[in-house]
């Protein structure tokens, strides 16, 4: 596939799944770039911790599945991990496809005027959260990210750090023990678009929570949660229009 596929959600905002990683590498600066340069409403990451304390982008907790070479994302230096280049999605090596500093994608986002959706991958410790604020806020982009993450403890460091930042709850299914969490402090919702149904965002609506839907590629999908009333979605290759 060499483009996106159009699909008319107006209303509904589209966020970039690990960049536009559709048509390029996930989590790489050409992902980024390459939704930067389309109409995305966001472009989401994932951030991990390396063993020295710094920050990488990755989503898996190991790096075979997009490198071949099998190294533990927290059991590894920041240095040995920026080394590894990654093949494209055909396959075909490029020297310019490498894990991003946190920085990096920060300034696409930032360059591109798109909104940053920011997830924390595993737990971080209170310290690590206020590092990840403070870099996204020293370069500018904290009026312009939401942060995610499944980690509950997570989301509540971070809105007690930031009592009106856009925090959204990462989960696999729509609960009354979740609505209530997210009621409790003030959390939108982020999840699997399986989970949703028109009812249940109506009474997500009601109470105030925002909703986005990961991961849709299907544009029948996108229509009937855009007929639901979604709000964002979070996609790998549809674009708006």
């Amino acid at each position: 596939m060499h483009t996106t596929i159009r699909v008319n959600l107006p209303g509904v905002r589209l966020v970039a799944h690990r960049g536009l990683s559709g048509l390029e590498r996930e989590n790489t600066a050409s992902a980024f770039v390459a939704a930067g340069n389309r109409s995305y409403y966001g472009i989401e990451t994932d951030v991990h911790l390396t063993r020295d304390g710094r920050f990488i982008l990755i989503h898996d907790e190991n790096t075979k599945r997009v490198s071949g070479d099998e190294m533990i994302v927290e059991n590894t230096a920041y240095d040995t991990l920026r080394a590894l280049r990654l093949p494209d999605p055909g396959g075909f090596a490029r020297g310019d496809l490498m894990l991003p500093a946190l920085s990096e994608y920060i300034g696409i986002c930032r360059k591109y005027e798109k909104v940053s959706v920011l997830e924390l991958k595993n737990h971080f410790a209170p310290e690590d959260v206020q590092r990840v604020i403070d870099l996204v806020r020293e370069m500018g982009q904290l009026e312009n990210t939401v942060f995610i993450s499944f980690d509950l403890p997570n989301m509540l460091c971070l809105r007690e750090k930031l009592p009106d930042q856009p925090l959204q709850y990462l989960t696999y299914d729509v609960t009354d023990e979740i609505i209530s969490t997210l009621t409790a402090h003030r959390l939108d919702l982020d999840t699997q678009y399986t989970a949703l149904t028109e009812d249940n965002i109506r009474l997500l609506h009601q109470k105030n929570i925002k909703v986005n839907a990961w991961t849709v590629n299907d544009p029948d999908v996108a229509l009937k949660l855009a007929s639901w009333g979604i709000d964002l979605i979070t996609t790998n290759i549809l674009e708006n229009g």
